[in-house]
């Protein structure tokens, strides 16, 4: 099999670079192999604190290969399909670790949803991101109607999903998707920061409050609270909290290790 991603961990930092350049990093069964024994290693590796997803060439990602698509069968075989994108993705988005996708150029359809599936996102100007498989006859089916619907006002979602016609970085970056808008040729540099600020932080507090973020808003909010009071509890028992407090008095950086 091809190698479509290439992985590179320097300074507590996993990079992970889609590397099918010539066709715009289409998201298919070998990325998506991939990037599943990638996010799997990185769940195991104390050493890896944060990721960054980026990708080679002109563009994030344009979309699902449709190349491959296209050779389905039957309905029975897309929806393994995008059920394969949708479980990658899922696992991403539960890894402990923070992730930061770098954006450049487009970032389509299953790209989109790559992206979405990131804790964070930042964006070089005039980079394309959004859904649209509608001018298909399709609609997104690896999370992108759920996920952005969960980070846009709904009237946003409806018009991105239903119209399929892209945001504008400059755009998104309003609608709070993209947390940081650089220039060209700087979005993998600026989420390499990014992921390494987060790495600076306590890992037990990081993993803990993507449990929060996530399980709670699914929880009505005294339940979700509730929920916030006991993670909050357990992390006041770790030694990373002793020595949050240790360097304050001291009056110098943290070092933490995760426990």
């Amino acid at each position: 099999m091809q190698d479509v991603l290439t992985v590179d961990r320097n300074d507590g930092i996993a990079i992970l670079t889609l590397s099918e350049a010539a066709r715009r990093n289409p998201i298919g069964t070998a990325l998506l192999a991939q990037l599943d024994r990638a996010i799997e290693s990185m769940r195991t590796d104390d050493n890896v604190r944060a990721l960054v997803l980026c990708g080679e060439g002109a563009a994030f990602s344009a979309g699902a290969d449709l190349t491959e698509i296209a050779a389905f069968g039957t309905a029975i075989e897309f929806h393994s399909f995008i059920g394969r994108i949708s479980s990658t993705l899922d696992r991403l988005q539960e890894l402990s670790k923070p992730s930061v996708a770098a954006l450049h150029g487009f970032a389509l359809g299953g790209g989109f949803e790559l992206a979405l599936a990131c804790d964070l996102r930042v964006a070089e100007r005039g980079t394309q991101l959004g859904l649209p498989e509608v001018k298909l006859g399709l609609l997104p089916g690896a999370s992108g109607t759920q996920r952005l619907t969960r980070l846009v006002a709904p009237t946003v979602a409806r018009q991105i999903i239903l119209t399929g016609e892209p945001l504008t970085a400059e755009r998104a970056y309003e609608l709070g998707l993209i947390v940081d808008l650089v220039d060209a040729g700087e979005s993998r540099p600026a989420a390499i920061r990014l992921a390494q600020s987060l790495a600076a932080t306590a890992p037990l507090a990081l993993a803990a409050g993507k449990r929060l973020i996530d399980g709670g808003a699914a929880m009505s909010l005294a339940s979700a609270v509730a929920y916030e009071r006991e993670a909050v509890s357990m992390l006041f028992t770790s030694s990373d909290r002793d020595e949050g407090l240790r360097a304050f008095r001291e009056r110098r950086k943290p070092v933490f290790r995760g426990c």
